[in-house]
């Protein structure tokens, strides 16, 4: 358990950092903001560049860990989307449920955790990770969330286009891209641009842990207090534990081959809290107030529930 104290520990050390120097003055929500943009524009997609481009497309590209990843995010949908409904849940309030049970924040809190846990695998599991949310997983739940807020009189497809287009500028695609056709065409590159990029990717860990510390100052602590529980119970509990059953199921079968470290590792990828934009959707929706205490709830509560996978999964 110590050693599992080990990973967790300095994770939720650096979260409290970041949560006491907004709370004290010492930094400014605006200047949290700008480190986050730091993190998202820069010091990731660095990462993820450098660790998809160093390696060869086999070692890249994880057929199993990506199937698990996707079946298990989309029966998350599905089930929370049917728990949400048997409570009564309205559209917008059940849109959002889904979409906070089932987008982890694997670029500010999971890579960490990741990186303390399985260094070696750490940057190809947050590539994966961001594939697969990025591209399935965040558009259907940014589907739901248009449909409930409009209804379904407007044409789906431009919606779906529209959404595609954001996801596809963002800089860490963008790096996860370029990654990509360095490995697949083998061009070898130049040591001292590698060594810039490696500089800026070393950043990224510490940093993205203080943002996400910093962010949980000022949270409206008022809203549904049964749905905020709700949300973050399916967020760490049901998501990771449809991930463990698909991957089951699927092994069992011997449909897929998933080395234990990644077995592991998506699991675990699966049950970080959810995304950090979250509170910033539900706020236009008006509902802020339930997503931000689900955040709280989840992000707090992820220590104990991490911590214990930790030790189970190592």
């Amino acid at each position: 358990m110590i050693d599992i104290l080990a990973i967790t520990f300095p994770i939720y050390a650096a979260l409290a950092l970041g949560y006491l120097v907004v709370w004290k003055g010492w930094f400014s929500p605006d200047d949290m903001r700008v480190l986050g943009r730091y993190v998202l524009n820069i010091a990731l997609p660095a990462l993820i560049f450098a660790a998809v481009a160093a390696r060869s497309p086999v070692q890249v590209f994880q057929p199993g860990y990506v199937v698990v990843y996707a079946l298990g995010g989309l029966a998350t949908v599905a089930l929370s989307y049917l728990l949400f409904t048997l409570r009564r849940t309205d559209p917008k309030r059940r849109a959002l449920g889904v979409m906070g049970s089932t987008c982890p924040n694997n670029a500010f809190v999971g890579y960490p955790i990741m990186l303390l846990a399985f260094p070696d695998q750490a940057g190809i599991v947050l590539a994966l990770n961001l594939l697969v949310e990025n591209l399935l997983l965040v558009p259907v739940c940014l589907i739901l969330v248009e449909l409930a807020s409009n209804g379904v009189d407007q044409p789906l497809l431009p919606r779906l286009r529209r959404i595609l287009l954001d996801l596809a500028k963002m800089p860490m695609l963008i790096g996860l891209a370029l990654g990509m056709v360095v490995s697949l065409v083998g061009l070898p590159l130049p040591g001292p641009f590698m060594r810039f990029i490696d500089m800026l990717a070393v950043s990224a860990g510490a940093v993205s842990l203080l943002v996400i510390g910093g962010a949980l100052v000022g949270l409206p602590l008022h809203g549904n207090r049964s749905l905020a529980a709700q949300i973050a119970a399916s967020k760490l509990l049901l998501h990771p534990a449809l991930v463990a059953l698909m991957a089951a199921a699927l092994l069992a079968m011997g449909l897929i081959t998933l080395p234990p470290a990644l077995h592991s590792a998506v699991i675990l990828s699966a049950a970080m809290p959810m995304f950090g934009i979250y509170t910033v959707l539900a706020q236009r929706q008006g509902l802020e107030g339930a997503a931000s205490l689900a955040m709280l709830a989840g992000t707090s509560c992820a220590f104990v529930t991490l911590t214990v996978l930790l030790w189970v999964l190592t």
